[in-house]
């Protein structure tokens, strides 16, 4: 067998590292169809958005920054079909993900392939700690239901229901309110589960109502606007309370939204981003396209760090520098002290088509 000289060895390195600096590729593994598509789709433009501005500014240090999107359907099963498609065919080292369902079927998977995983949307508690290769760049559902249910107790709220998801959101929040509701000094007094995508609440709502509460409790991540306009269309009176998950454009504007309360990641874009991005899609540049933009600047800063310090970008080491550096200051004022950030929250309530912040709050 002929040898091949050191020499064109060297030069096939080489060539084949430079094709491989020439562009950085990441994914993402969001629901762009199905029940989902509406969030999935203003994280895939906050992602996209970001990777645009980074590359027509040369990328990260002459490096372009591709994003290889797939669509879960915000289904798990589909989430680790596209996961490892996306690790042992494609080779990336990070991806984004959404939902928390998809989100803790992937984890483990992150955890063997050291491949880093980033969170923006999902916000179950058991992500918490679901992998040290997933980082989180929201509080918990147990984190903003403990602020909730405290601004609820000082607004004299003592009796409750739960309107709740019966999937891995869902449940986890339910299990929040029941434990933190009580302990300011309420009582919940009944519960009822949805399925995710359903858009019939009636029967849900009705039986919630027999109980005569002061605050119906919701954890549900999908069809928030049906919900609101059949909360509406029974004539209901009592306060509906939630977290984050009521940032729906459609639902804000909705007048059967009309004194919604509920807690709000304080995350807030430049007026001539938000132009930009309205330029560029049509559309405001709605929270989640904010969350995921955000999540996007903490990437591209923990890659630039990486190459300045000559050192190669895997799922370990981009974990490594995320904690190295810790504290963020892009669209909020963001701080690593476990996987799952550390931000600032507000209460906020729905009024005249608007979300209007009425008290500010924190998660300590």
């Amino acid at each position: 067998m002929r040898r091949i000289g050191l020499t064109a060895i060297l030069a096939c390195v080489i060539a084949i590292g430079v094709a491989r600096a020439d562009t950085i590729r990441i994914g993402a593994i969001l629901p762009l169809t199905g029940p989902g598509a509406l969030i999935g789709t203003q994280q895939m433009r906050g992602i996209q958005f970001a990777m645009d501005q980074a590359n027509a500014k040369g990328g990260v240090r002459g490096n372009k920054i591709e994003v290889v999107f797939e669509d879960n359907q915000a289904k798990p099963d589909q989430s680790i079909l596209s996961f490892n498609k996306l690790t042992d065919l494609e080779h990336l080292q990070v991806i984004f993900t959404a939902y928390s369902g998809p989100s803790l079927a992937m984890a483990p998977l992150a955890t063997r392939k050291k491949v880093l995983m980033v969170n923006a949307g999902a916000q179950a508690d058991k992500l918490a700690t679901a992998s040290p290769y997933l980082i989180n760049t929201l509080p918990t559902i147990g984190d903003e239901i403990g602020v909730i249910t405290k601004y609820l107790a000082g607004e004299g709220k003592k009796k409750a229901v739960i309107l709740f998801e019966n999937d891995a959101a869902g449940i986890s929040g339910r299990d929040d309110y029941q434990d933190a509701f009580p302990k300011t000094g309420g009582t919940i007094l009944a519960q009822e589960p949805t399925q995710f995508g359903q858009t019939d609440f009636r029967p849900a709502l009705l039986k919630l109502a027999d109980a005569k509460p002061e605050v119906m409790l919701v954890s549900i991540t999908a069809a928030l606007d049906n919900m609101a306009q059949q909360y509406k269309q029974l004539g209901l009176t009592f306060t509906v309370a939630g977290t984050t998950f009521f940032q729906d454009p459609d639902v804000i504007k909705d007048p059967a939204a009309e004194g919604f309360v509920h807690t709000q990641i304080r995350i807030e874009a430049p007026p001539e981003l938000a132009a930009g991005f309205k330029q560029k899609y049509g559309v405001e540049m709605e929270f989640f396209v904010r969350q995921y933009y955000n999540a996007s600047q903490i990437l591209l800063t923990a890659m630039d760090k990486l190459l300045a310090d000559g050192q190669p970008i895997t799922g370990e080491n981009m974990r490594d520098v995320i904690f190295k550096i810790r504290k963020f200051q892009g669209l909020i004022p963001l701080e690593f002290k476990s996987n799952t950030a550390t931000v600032p929250l507000d209460i906020n309530m729905m009024h005249d088509g608007k979300d209007t912040t009425i008290k500010k709050m924190n998660t300590d």
